[in-house]
């Protein structure tokens, strides 16, 4: 599944799954352009990988910013052919009941503008170059597209409405450009949370998690980023690639087969979270 050749741009590259994903594309034999909003991590990046690697610092949000690293990348790479959604943040499974609802639109836009209009953007910005050299667009999702409990209410839905997205471009831009997704359990990474819950510093307890993974993951471990990148090449191959558009990759170390845990519900403590809520407000 060699990309020998091949130019791909990755959002989020800088960090975490988005970084193993470049590292892995570069080893690959593809020249990859990255959209990430730290300037330091694309220093490194560009440290590390020298001309293969071109960097611009921006905001998945923005359609500009988006732009200008797609031009970027085609400026010197000179072509395009995969475009790779990664950026993205979670909401630490906030409930319904623990979310303040003077907190619900704001933190509502944040995760959804960045988690699903960041693809679109970048969706939008690519399509032309990928277009004409028919190639493909593939977007990180998660187990949380598929299942509860991935995260809370509001990153369940940014998932859940990515591969609805994934499958709708899939139909609208066929045959020239195929639309696919990965869906990663859970990863020792770095991940951010929404700064509009004040979560903006916070980082996914990555360690943690791969500690204790022996109680939870069939597995019995939780897999590192770089064994998460080989699904993207996969589908960014051409030597491999043809029957695959509109398809999501349940990518998850079996976290999605564990069948009946200790707890088969997140309610348990709901009318407890709503009593305190109403002695707060008194």
């Amino acid at each position: 599944m060699r990309l020998e050749g091949e130019v791909a741009i990755v959002t989020g590259g800088g960090s975490g799954l988005g970084k193993a994903i470049v590292e892995r594309f570069v080893r690959e034999g593809a020249k990859v352009g990255v959209l990430d909003r730290s300037a330091d991590r694309c220093d490194a990046l560009v440290t590390r990988w020298g001309e293969d690697v071109v960097c611009t610092v921006g905001d998945v949000r923005s359609y500009t910013d988006n732009e200008a690293a797609i031009a970027a990348t085609l400026e010197r790479f000179g072509r395009l052919d995969c475009a790779v959604g990664n950026a993205g943040i979670w909401d630490y499974n906030v409930t319904l009941a623990d979310l303040p609802v003077e907190k619900l639109e704001t933190s509502f836009h944040e995760l959804f503008d960045i988690n699903v209009l960041g693809y679109m953007m970048l969706s939008k910005a690519a399509l032309k170059p990928l277009a004409e050299t028919r190639g493909s667009m593939i977007f990180t999702v998660s187990n949380a597209g598929f299942l509860p409990a991935g995260g809370g209410m509001l990153y369940t839905a940014t998932k859940h409405a990515v591969v609805g997205m994934i499958r709708q471009l899939a139909y609208e831009l066929a045959p020239y450009v195929r639309v696919n997704g990965v869906a990663p359990g859970p990863i020792p990474t770095q991940l951010g949370g929404p700064a509009s819950l004040g979560m903006g510093e916070r980082k996914f307890p990555g360690e943690r998690i791969a500690a204790g993974a022996q109680d939870f993951m069939p597995l019995g471990r939780v897999p590192m980023p770089a064994e998460y990148a080989g699904a993207y090449v996969f589908f960014a191959s051409r030597e491999d690639h043809l029957p695959a558009t509109g398809t999501v990759l349940n990518h998850d170390g079996g976290f999605g087969v564990r069948g009946i845990g200790a707890v088969p519900r997140g309610g348990d403590d709901l009318l407890d979270k709503l009593s305190r809520e109403g002695e707060e407000n008194e």
